[in-house]
């Protein structure tokens, strides 16, 4: 038979678990776009009261909390990461007033919020930067001010660049200096050299705690500090262009010692909430797509001073792509694993609103439940990017269209090189004009992919067959077992492109076995080399493919059900992806 994508489950009993977790311990965690998930005004974009009338799904997916990407007053020079105003809501989202609604009737479905903390830097329209521009007093410092490189009138400091491209140094006529972007040159970076830069920030934390959230999301945190004296940095060697971000190695901007202790810092203050006010425990993610060497640090140190819980695992998006094998996929998976202090849980993100969708990512609409499968089975926390769920894929946006500031800054012939619009179109929820998303004689902040009518929601929930949000809900509800929970993890490659997931757990006498073929054929692999302690009866629970030979619901050790053209009894065909509890199946 093929190899489609098994999970297996048998039933052999239940036991009581007397150990607990944090909520966010095994969370799974879904990023809203505000901008393109519900519209309730009809002006083209999403906002907080669209997001509460869809709390129901959230729920529905089985999620334990949202995490909302930027809401605050800003110029929208990036789409909310250049914030002039950190405490309080964008006019075109709401109000404060609908911000303290939606955390109201989150709390009633028992739903927690993570808000983005963008601590890097602000707007060029916030009050200190203009304060700082005219040096009035406490805010001379604020941000970081440099004057002009010695000998010259108006040449940048140094030869640092933006993340975006260009100098990392803009020109203020009226202070006669140069201040420090590491983004767009309207967002200026705050100067954590300075104490009263750090107690301000600290203050918007607790100003959105004492709101209701449950932690944050920490955007940029690499570039936080820069190295004292502003030393120009090396030739990396990777580019010609000095105005890349590439030309240069980024060891005097990018991941100072005095980032993670920033972080430790921001740890202590959700601690120290926690206890003052006898709640739950506030979450940190950290955004860092640094080396596995940095990444971990944010989690502790070796006096056992606690960060992040969460540093993001981006492992997932940047070494996997539709030319993986399985071996690259038990490489890149062992490879988080193995960096994870006692204590700690791991975490698994397959998208966001940066980068392509898994759909594109990864090869086709074949992958969408295959990736969900494997990520979903992992042990520890799942991070779902909105759309995922249903297949959503990137929408090819011409440059009269296109939005993304990163984008507008390059050329008609360059700008997809640096878009971000193909994984930020709206939401489809229905067939219906605009999918659902705004109301039919509006136009979209962005255009919505052409295939909508048959990718949304409704659909796919209305659908007689299998559908991505039917496997992806039967997997969200096996998250909630035992061993999912707390069993124990083990991978193995049984061939090219054939890799296999093993979760057991004694206790609940059960396991799962997840088989995914990766490839683009049907790959024959060696029963045999799975784990001999598996029961003589799997069951399928979760199938993805629509083979009608695959219908079975019994699978019998070492062949696991019927060879594949009387191959042997040790052999099977694996055409997809199936999920085996187990003694079970997921099929």
């Amino acid at each position: 038979m093929a190899l489609y994508y098994w999970l297996a489950l048998l039933l052999l009993g239940w036991s009581t678990v007397t150990a607990q977790k944090d909520w966010w311990e095994s969370a799974s965690f879904y990023q809203i776009y505000p901008r393109s998930f519900q519209d309730s005004n009809g002006d083209g974009i999403g906002d907080l009261n669209g997001i509460k009338s869809r709390l129901p799904y959230l729920k529905s997916l089985g999620m334990t909390a949202f995490w909302l990407s930027p809401i605050y007053p800003s110029p929208m020079a990036d789409f909310g990461y250049d914030i002039s105003n950190f405490m309080d809501i964008h006019p075109s989202f709401g109000t404060l007033a609908d911000f303290k609604q939606l955390v109201e009737e989150a709390k009633k479905l028992q739903l927690r919020i993570i808000l983005d903390f963008v601590p890097n830097h602000s707007s060029d329209e916030h009050e200190w930067f203009k304060k700082s521009v005219q040096r009035v007093s406490g805010y001379e410092d604020y941000y970081v001010w440099q004057d002009p490189k010695p000998g010259t009138e108006r040449d940048p400091p140094n030869n640092w660049v933006a993340a975006w491209y260009g100098s990392a140094w803009e020109w203020n006529d009226e202070r006669k200096q140069f201040y420090l972007h590491q983004f767009h040159k309207k967002q200026p970076d705050l100067n954590y050299r300075n104490p009263a830069v750090v107690q301000a920030m600290k203050d918007v934390l607790r100003f959105w705690l004492d709101q209701g959230v449950d932690g944050f999301r920490i955007d940029a945190v690499p570039w936080l500090f820069e190295t004292v004296g502003f030393p120009d940095e090396p030739v990396s060697g990777h580019s010609t262009d000095p105005l890349s971000q590439n030309y240069l190695t980024h060891i005097y901007t990018l991941d100072q010692p005095e980032t993670v202790d920033m972080v430790y810092q921001w740890r202590e203050l959700m601690d120290q909430y926690k206890q003052e006010h006898n709640t739950t425990t506030k979450v940190l993610m950290t955004e860092a797509w640094s080396s596995l060497d940095v990444v971990k640090t944010y989690f502790n140190d070796s006096n056992n001073r606690q960060g992040s819980q969460m540093p993001f695992n981006f492992q997932l998006i940047m070494r996997l792509d539709q030319n993986s094998k399985a071996s690259d996929f038990q490489t890149v998976i062992n490879s988080w694993l193995d960096i994870i202090p006692p204590g700690h849980t791991p975490n698994w993100v397959l998208g966001n609103h940066d980068k392509r969708r898994v759909s594109s990512r990864m090869g086709g609409d074949h992958m969408v439940d295959i990736m969900a499968m494997i990520e979903l089975t992992l042990p520890g926390i799942t991070v779902t990017y909105q759309g995922e769920e249903i297949g959503m894929h990137d929408v090819d946006i011409s440059w009269a269209d296109t939005q993304d500031p990163a984008a507008c800054q390059l050329t008609e012939e360059t700008y997809q090189e640096g878009t971000r619009d193909p994984a930020r179109t709206p939401f489809q929820w229905d067939s219906t004009a605009n999918a659902g998303f705004t109301n039919a004689s509006v136009k979209p902040w962005l255009p919505l992919a052409t295939d909508y009518p048959l990718v949304n929601v409704k659909t796919q929930q209305e659908s007689a067959q299998n559908s991505h949000i039917k496997v992806f809900k039967e997997l969200m509800n096996l998250r909630g077992t035992n061993t999912l929970i707390w069993g124990s993890f083990k991978s193995l490659v049984l061939g090219e492109n054939v890799y296999a997931i093993l979760r057991s757990f004694p206790n609940d006498k059960r396991t799962y076995v997840v088989l995914a073929n990766i490839g683009s054929k049907s790959e024959i692999i060696d029963a045999t080399k799975l784990d001999n302690s598996l029961p003589n009866e799997l069951v399928f629970r979760v199938r993805i493919g629509r083979n009608k030979q695959h219908s079975f619901t019994a699978l019998r050790s070492r062949g696991f059900g019927q060879p594949c053209n009387s191959i042997g009894a040790a052999a099977l065909c694996i055409d997809r992806c199936f999920l085996y509890v187990g003694g079970c199946a997921i099929v």
